[in-house]
């Protein structure tokens, strides 16, 4: 008991620290002046139009599980991480970036297959490695991004559900801070 307790210690720990923060999930950065001189630097995604799906920007909620496959029969998952955001965001720019994959080092991001309300990727190129993906739009509020690793010795499985939870005030940083605390104390 005590050495499972330490794998999933352990996983955790290297999952959390590979994983990209709830920030990426739903945004981009912007692009910054190239040497200060006030050139902005264009992404890649932008000279190839967009066809993935559009989101309203608002008030959403995150919830992300990641799960390990510890078992040589790949029956047994272990949940290292279940956590949730909330934040004033347009998960349309995440979705530019997701649909606008680059290679990472030898590994190449398939085309998306859009097949009724789901795009499919076969393979994606992600801070996990190779993934397959498949991101489900329920409604312009409403997603899920299944992210599913087959290979190496751990197996995973990261989980991202949102949902759109109302709109944001002026002032979007003191709105997430208002929702999240609000969440907390109900």
């Amino acid at each position: 008991m005590i050495f499972r307790n330490a794998i999933a210690g352990s996983l955790l720990t290297m999952m959390i620290a590979a994983a990209p923060s709830f920030g990426a999930l739903a945004q981009t950065l912007s692009p910054q002046p190239a040497n200060g001189k006030g050139a902005a630097v264009q992404p890649a995604q932008d000279t190839q139009p967009f066809s993935g799906p559009s989101f309203r920007k608002g008030l959403w909620r995150f919830v992300r599980t990641l799960d390990v496959v510890r078992n040589a029969n790949k029956n047994v998952k272990y949940r290292v991480v279940n956590a949730e955001m909330t934040r004033c965001v347009d998960p349309t720019h995440a979705m530019k970036a997701t649909f606008s994959s680059v290679p990472v080092g030898t590994c190449v991001s398939d085309k998306p297959e859009k097949n009724g309300n789901q795009y499919t990727f076969g393979r994606r190129c992600d801070y996990m490695g190779a993934v397959s993906t498949v991101i489900t739009v329920r409604s312009d509020e409403a997603y899920t991004e299944l992210n599913e690793v087959s290979t190496g010795e751990n197996p995973r499985t990261d989980m991202v559900v949102a949902t759109r939870i109302g709109d944001c005030e002026d002032n979007a940083a003191g709105s997430v801070e208002k929702a999240t605390t609000a969440r907390l104390i109900h």
